[in-house]
């Protein structure tokens, strides 16, 4: 089944670890949340590693050097080298450098994560609008506490013509205390302030995928992730399968309605789902089951109940949001899905 006629979660009768030889894992709401490793994520991807697959952390946030994330999952007891850390940072730096001549004065707003990566490109970060031969202007996540005044300057010098990068452009960034804005929202206020549109580097567009693909070498790559529309998005754009996880951005009611390009191969709670194979969905009774879960549309909602019987035990929760998710797509087709799911989460815990 190919991901843009996908209907349904796929099965795997192999565990994902053994299936595919790389694991391109996001970071923020899949590995760790804020400076928390998410639960199960050290375990799982030692058994990963330890079962032969190769681990790669391939992240949107342009914030932190290569060096401080592997440093920071090192000491959440996930030992990682510097060499197996992607970012947006180094896809916009590298996109950059195509564009202007070796040496150019780079504007950055944003973090250092920035400037090693243009450092690495041949290129001078600089931090004034001001600077006489400004090749360019790049934006990426620069933290809570980034100035106002450097959306400012980023508008001085894309006003003047000077060409405008941005690392990524997700909404949000999920944290240790929730939801909070990402480096897409500071695009948008110098979008609105100069009516320019930059060049993204970021998932889920080209530039990252070509990246990671040129750091890692991955022949049958699994991306992992907890965004529709970064995450799965990129995985689609690069003809890769995909695993999301539920620990993250994305929940399921968000999921049930994804259009083609945002549904995932697989679909699992956390990061235990890259140890296991996948169940298959099959088509029942005019729904789908899946484990202990039988799905249907009626009246245009979806329900879900126990396959054996309306009131036994059903067995994971996931299975019967699986089958969900098959019977929501395949009701959808090439648009996202608009009827009920409310009552059939809540049935399922979600």
């Amino acid at each position: 089944m190919t991901r843009q006629s996908r209907t349904g979660p796929a099965g795997s009768e192999r565990s994902l670890h053994q299936a595919y030889d790389t694991a391109l894992l996001d970071l923020d709401g899949v590995v760790y949340a804020g400076g928390h490793a998410i639960a199960y994520a050290v375990e799982s991807l030692a058994a990963a590693r330890e079962g032969g697959m190769h681990l790669a952390y391939v992240t949107n946030n342009a914030l932190r050097t290569p060096d401080a994330v592997a440093e920071h999952l090192t000491e959440l007891g996930i030992p990682t080298e510097a060499g197996e850390v992607i970012t947006s940072a180094q896809a916009v730096a590298r996109l950059i450098a195509e564009q202007v001549e070796p040496g150019s004065k780079v504007l950055v707003i944003g973090g250092e994560g920035l400037r090693v990566a243009l450092r690495e490109r041949g290129l001078v970060p600089v931090e004034s609008a001001e600077e006489e031969g400004l090749a360019a202007v790049v934006q990426g996540y620069g933290g809570p506490d980034l100035a106002w005044g450097r959306f400012a300057e980023a508008s001085y010098a894309i006003n003047r013509g000077v060409p405008w990068f941005a690392s990524n452009t997700d909404l949000t960034i999920p944290g240790a205390r929730g939801i909070a804005p990402g480096n897409g929202a500071a695009v948008q206020v110098v979008r609105i302030a100069t009516g320019a549109e930059p060049q993204v580097a970021g998932k889920p567009l080209p530039p990252m995928h070509r990246e990671t693909v040129l750091r890692t070498g991955a022949r049958r790559p699994l991306v992992v992730g907890d965004r529709l529309d970064t995450d799965i998005e990129g995985a689609f754009n690069g003809d890769v399968d995909s695993l999301l996880v539920l620990t993250g951005v994305t929940d399921a009611a968000q999921l049930l309605r994804a259009e083609p390009r945002h549904r995932p191969t697989y679909v699992d709670r956390d990061l235990r789902g890259l140890l296991t194979g996948q169940p298959e969905v099959v088509e029942h009774a005019g729904g789908r089951r899946c484990g202990g879960w039988t799905a249907v549309h009626v009246d245009g909602r979806l329900d879900v109940e126990p396959a054996g019987s309306a009131d036994g035990p059903a067995g994971d929760p996931v299975d019967g949001l699986r089958a969900l998710c098959a019977v929501a797509w395949s009701r959808a087709g090439d648009g996202a899905y608009t009827g009920e799911v409310e009552k059939a989460l809540a049935r399922l815990g979600f």
